[in-house]
């Protein structure tokens, strides 16, 4: 991907839109050079070229409020990237979450994301004491049967008089099933992908 990219526009520089991987939401604009990523991949921290004081700048080199690479692709021109990366602290120097003045987008599809990708985690790590890790250790039987149980719940609550206890059991009802679907080897996009079919 280096190698296709067109340094020669800008003097040896690409401009570059950091994303966050998880949200779409943008975080930041800065410049690389050949060298920021390459260092950018070695040290999956993304890195940048300042060219006020011109030399290498990883972010969060002195906050800690690094930014995580995941990706980077090209522009259909190959003279700018986009950079996906999850960030760890505000990403602005005025500790906003984004340079452009704006907090953390936390919508509905932000949570199941991070909801998913914390499930996936404790799928593969297995950390002790979590609930998650007991409920992929028990298998899908049990999984199963959560769901059913979290489903008689929400009816339940749906015809009480309580909407805090519907909104709940409703978390509860999801978590699970984003459980279940991990260890069925899908995900959400998967069910996302059948409802985009469906609605055509």
């Amino acid at each position: 991907m280096i190698d296709q990219l067109n340094f020669n526009k800008l003097n040896g520089l690409v401009p570059t839109v950091v994303q966050d991987n998880q949200t779409g939401q943008v975080l930041m604009v800065g410049f690389m050079n050949r060298e920021a990523i390459e260092k950018t991949y070695a040290d999956k921290k993304v890195t940048f070229w300042s060219r006020t004081r011109q030399r290498l700048w990883q972010k969060g080199e002195t906050s800690g409020n690094f930014l995580e690479f995941i990706s980077a692709s090209t522009d259909c021109d190959n003279d700018s990237l986009l950079i996906k990366a999850n960030p760890h602290g505000p990403v602005c120097h005025t500790n906003k979450f984004t340079c452009f003045g704006e907090d953390e987008v936390k919508d509905m599809t932000t949570i199941l994301t991070k909801l998913e990708s914390i499930i996936e985690e404790r799928k593969q790590n297995l950390p002790e004491g979590s609930y998650t890790t007991k409920l992929f250790r028990e298998g899908t039987p049990r999984i199963a049967q959560k769901i059913g149980e979290e489903g008689v719940e929400v009816a339940l609550a749906a015809v009480g008089a309580d909407p805090q206890r519907l909104t709940e059991e409703s978390a509860d009802l999801f978590y699970h099933l984003v459980v279940l679907l991990h260890q069925r080897g899908l995900k959400l996009e998967d069910v996302t992908r059948e409802l985009h079919r469906r609605m055509k």
